[in-house]
């Protein structure tokens, strides 16, 4: 169970509550400039026993980034989540899953783990229900797969953190159901 795009103010304790009533883990892609907007909820994060990758500095598309930009995005966010963080991330998410090979051959160079997704909730759109993201990021999962929300909603439509949290009961109940825990890698 993945959360891209925080931390947020509202929406990252929202979803930790929820996380926390059920005690679930799950993997936080943080961006670096919504850390420094929100500096304790890393930390936050990591104390209610989730890990933390790195997902971006600024969200943007590293397809129209030239190799020193995409490096100058990864070293910004990695120093902002060890600063305010203390822990050195080692896994990976290119904002949008896109991923060029100057992004694959940094993360590749510092010993991370590139974690994409095998089902989304496409909980960033305006159109979405608690009811369509539950019933998207659930279907087909198996063990192994890598489920990925958003706690956030600063690159998405607004409030789309709300339908996502509102969403997580259904899909912790769903995922109960088919005897599949989250864990965290």
């Amino acid at each position: 169970l993945t959360f891209d795009d925080g931390p947020h103010a509202q929406g990252t304790p929202a979803v930790l509550e929820i996380l926390a009533g059920a005690s679930v883990g799950a993997t936080f892609f943080l961006v670096g400039e919504q850390l420094r907007r929100n500096p304790t909820l890393g930390a936050e994060i990591l104390a209610a026993g989730h890990e933390i990758g790195l997902h971006c500095d600024r969200h943007r598309n590293l397809l129209r980034l030239a190799p020193w930009q995409v490096r100058e995005d990864i070293d910004r966010a990695q120093a902002t989540i060890e600063d305010l963080t203390g822990c050195s991330p080692v896994l990976y998410r290119p904002p949008y899953g896109a991923l060029n090979a100057a992004a694959l051959r940094l993360a590749q160079s510092r010993g991370w783990r590139t974690l994409l997704w095998s089902q989304w909730g496409r909980d960033w759109e305006a159109r979405a229900t608690p009811d369509s993201i539950a019933a998207r990021v659930t279907h087909g999962a198996d063990a192994g797969s890598v489920l990925l929300l958003h706690d956030a909603d600063d690159y998405s439509a607004p409030d789309s953190w709300r339908r996502t949290a509102a969403a997580l009961p259904q899909v912790l109940e769903t995922l109960a159901r088919r005897d599949l825990q989250p864990v965290v890698p």
